[in-house]
């Protein structure tokens, strides 16, 4: 019983040594107040919030978008393929090609592919 207590006891002191130590050890130095501050999109957070916001930005999020979603839709044409007959895999597959062709027709019709604007 008594040697309970005393494996409980030292294994108490090891860990209180050792959170100790680990507080002494990662204390961040402020020397430098531009590393401490907050980064966030490439915007000084020590102007005002209000400042105007590129459209483009917002364009290249929505071609992101498009052209990820074709990656995430295109890992299953395989299995597609394998549990179809030829027909139905070439109509899918011509569904999900109009689907990014009208994609790229928005983006390029909403003027967001001009780069030089």
């Amino acid at each position: 019983m008594y040697l309970l207590i005393l494996i409980n006891f030292i294994l108490l002191m090891i860990s209180i040594f050792v959170m100790m130590l680990a507080s002494l050890l990662s204390k961040k130095m402020n020397f430098d107040s531009e590393k401490n501050s907050p980064f966030e999109c490439g915007f000084d957070p020590k102007t005002s919030s209000r400042l105007p916001f590129s459209l483009c930005f917002f364009l290249i999020a929505i071609i992101f978008l498009i052209f990820d979603i074709e990656i995430a839709l295109l890992l299953p044409m395989v299995n597609i393929m394998k549990m179809s007959n030829l027909i139905s895999f070439i109509s899918t597959l011509m569904f999900f090609i109009l689907i990014l062709i009208l994609g790229l027709y928005y983006e390029w019709n909403q003027g967001s592919l001009n780069w030089s604007n």
